[in-house]
């Protein structure tokens, strides 16, 4: 069984609490049968070890939300799925997520600051549902940000020519990035979206203009994953031509050196023969002689090959 922490923020003045359950386990789980009478249905998922699909089910007296949005996870920082539950009441809101660092950070932060404890849950939990959500893909901006740096340095290293070398695995981790970046968010509109419709007991009409914020952002967060497909896509395509071009010049100057060894190596071969009627052959300069015709040759060879701009 993970271990799970369940821990409490309460707002007396608008009878509200907000409990954050982070690593869900069977226990946790059971806390929230017992507490608050949800659908079992709803805590399945929260205990499934495989990832939702995102959704909101709605109830006479709750709504049950499943959002992923994207973190870097891991010693190599890679880009995944974080998912968040959701369940949200007339005076509760209920967070169960695997150590969410924005679900974190804002927890320890209105634990900590009365302040922030207050613009955070002093307007109902509609408005702090609308907060939270905020603050989730409003993190997205940063990783679009690390994202476009770099792109921008791979796209420096493909186009130095000094240290000309196959990008190939660098860009298509990128790629993967962007792939899963995109995966994550593209459901995400769709859902946000929903909750201008949903039960106005927890959500009111008021909110409709936050919610349709948070549908801007995420519409920004899109096109710019769009932008960086292409901008990845273009440069694959450059690393790719840079890479067979400079294979056709190796392949070019391979050539071109057994071009001009081939009558250089006929030319000593024939000489290789135990045949005394060959000519020069009882000469006593001939090694002088036939080395200079070598010479010759090879200077006459590449001396062809600079004219046409073969070299």
């Amino acid at each position: 069984m993970t271990k799970s922490t369940v821990e409490k923020i309460k707002f007396k003045d608008k009878d509200f609490t907000w409990v954050s359950i982070n690593g869900p386990n069977e226990k946790a789980v059971q806390y929230l049968r017992k507490t608050y009478k949800f659908h079992h249905l709803d805590l399945e998922d929260c205990m499934s070890e495989i990832h939702q699909r995102p959704k909101i089910d709605d109830y006479e007296d709750y709504l049950f939300m499943i959002l992923h949005v994207p973190v870097r996870q891991g010693a190599k920082k890679q880009l995944k799925t974080s998912e968040l539950y959701i369940f949200i009441g007339q005076n509760f809101v209920i967070t169960l997520h695997h150590n969410n660092p924005i679900i974190n950070k804002i927890f320890e932060t209105c634990k900590k600051k009365k302040k922030i404890k207050e613009e955070y849950m002093g307007k109902g939990t509609g408005y702090f549902l609308y907060m939270i959500i905020d603050d989730l893909f409003e993190a997205g901006f940063p990783l679009l940000d690390d994202l476009s740096k770099h792109l921008n340095g791979l796209e420096m290293e493909v186009f130095d020519e000094d240290h000309s070398r196959d990008r190939l695995k660098e860009i298509l981790l990128f790629k993967k990035d962007i792939i899963n970046f995109r995966r994550i968010i593209m459901p995400q509109r769709a859902i946000v979206a929903q909750l201008e419709h949903k039960n106005k007991k927890f959500l009111p009409e008021k909110l409709d203009v936050y919610f349709d914020d948070i549908v801007d952002k995420i519409e920004k967060i899109w096109n710019n994953l769009e932008n960086l497909q292409e901008l990845v896509a273009s440069l694959q395509e450059t690393n790719e031509s840079i890479i067979s071009h400079n294979t056709n010049n190796v392949i070019k100057i391979l050539t071109l050196f057994s071009v001009v060894m081939l009558p250089l190596t006929f030319i000593t071969g024939f000489y290789g023969m135990n045949i005394q009627t060959l000519p020069y052959a009882g000469n006593p300069q001939s090694l002088t002689i036939i080395a200079a015709i070598l010479v010759g040759i090879a200077v006459t060879m590449i001396g062809f090959f600079k004219y046409k701009k073969w070299l």
